[in-house]
């Protein structure tokens, strides 16, 4: 079954530091974890908590192998190309190869073929669900890559994990909202509130002002086209309330969208019987109450992609 994946550029060397120093909690005392990353960042693009749910998966598994005791090295090798893996081609562009061997009991020939399939286990029962590699293949297929595996009965087994390399890309400076949470930081962006009630308008364009961007506030939908004209005079997003009185958030997002289509907007309403009516059609929509970390994310994001579709 496809995951909702979330993916992100990281440098998977780092990821697997981490990872390697938690897992004694995970494998016990008895397992000696060894990691081999090089020094060099490797990167790669892809959901950073089901990569590192792939690599705790893979070291259970690798646990129940070795029936609690021996070693199990961590290995990162980069600009690795992809081989030919269980019939389908490989490829000659640079892979993130993340190996885990372990020196347990290895797996018979006859099963390799079968051990990714969903519910597939040959421990005992009550002791595995058999999702935890379907898991891994799944992550691997999402993110462009494969996974691999080469066992040998009585000696052990590596599993590699193969995902695509990227450019590093430019980290966004981030800010911690008043929630204590982290969401990037605006850029001066211009963005027009509009919120008919007073205290939720400060509120808003104070959160705004404290995540870097800068807001104007608009009481209503009338006031907010007034303030657009027709080509949104420099505003960068409208973030608007759905409930208010006389032209409601929806009906002024489908008339920006008919008067300035490259205009973003972001809906906010706590009401969600009114939603269940009218419907988003289409439009972003954050649920009221909302935090600063929620709202800067969603205009990130937002913001993010409309400057790659102007390029």
């Amino acid at each position: 079954r496809r995951q909702a994946l979330k993916p992100e550029v990281f440098d998977v060397g780092e990821r697997m530091r981490g990872i390697a120093e938690m897992l004694d909690t995970v494998t016990g005392a008895r397992v000696y974890v060894v990691a081999q990353v090089p020094d060099a960042p490797c990167f790669v693009r892809a959901d950073i908590s089901q990569f590192e749910t792939a690599l705790i998966n893979m070291a259970v598994n690798a646990r129940d192998a070795m029936d609690g005791g021996g070693t199990l090295t961590l290995r990162l090798g980069c600009r690795t190309a992809l081989p030919d893996i269980r019939g389908h081609a490989g490829s000659h562009k640079a892979f993130a190869a993340v190996s885990l061997v372990d020196t347990g009991s290895g797996i018979p020939p006859d099963l390799l073929s079968r051990i990714f399939e969903p519910f597939f286990t040959t421990k005992e029962v009550g002791k595995g669900t058999g999702l935890g590699l379907s898991q891994v293949f799944g992550f691997a297929k999402q993110s462009g890559g494969d996974i691999d595996v080469a066992s040998t009965v009585g000696e052990g087994t590596t599993f590699t994990l193969y995902l695509p390399e990227v450019e590093q890309e430019a980290v966004p400076a981030r800010v911690r909202g008043p929630d204590g949470g982290l969401t990037p930081l605006g850029k001066r962006q211009r963005i027009l509130v509009v919120e008919d009630n007073i205290g939720v308008g400060q509120f808003a364009t104070q959160i705004l002002e404290d995540l870097g961007y800068r807001p104007t506030w608009a009481a209503n939908a009338e006031e907010a086209l007034n303030l657009l004209g027709g080509d949104g005079k420099g505003f960068d997003l409208v973030f608007t309330d759905v409930v208010m009185p006389g032209m409601g958030g929806v009906e002024l997002a489908k008339a920006l969208q008919r008067r300035i289509p490259h205009l973003p907007v972001v809906l906010a309403s706590g009401y969600s019987h009114v939603l269940a009516q009218e419907g988003t059609h289409g439009f972003e929509l954050l649920q009221k109450p909302y935090s600063a970390v929620q709202l800067g994310d969603v205009l990130h994001r937002l913001l993010n992609l409309h400057a790659r579709r102007s390029v």
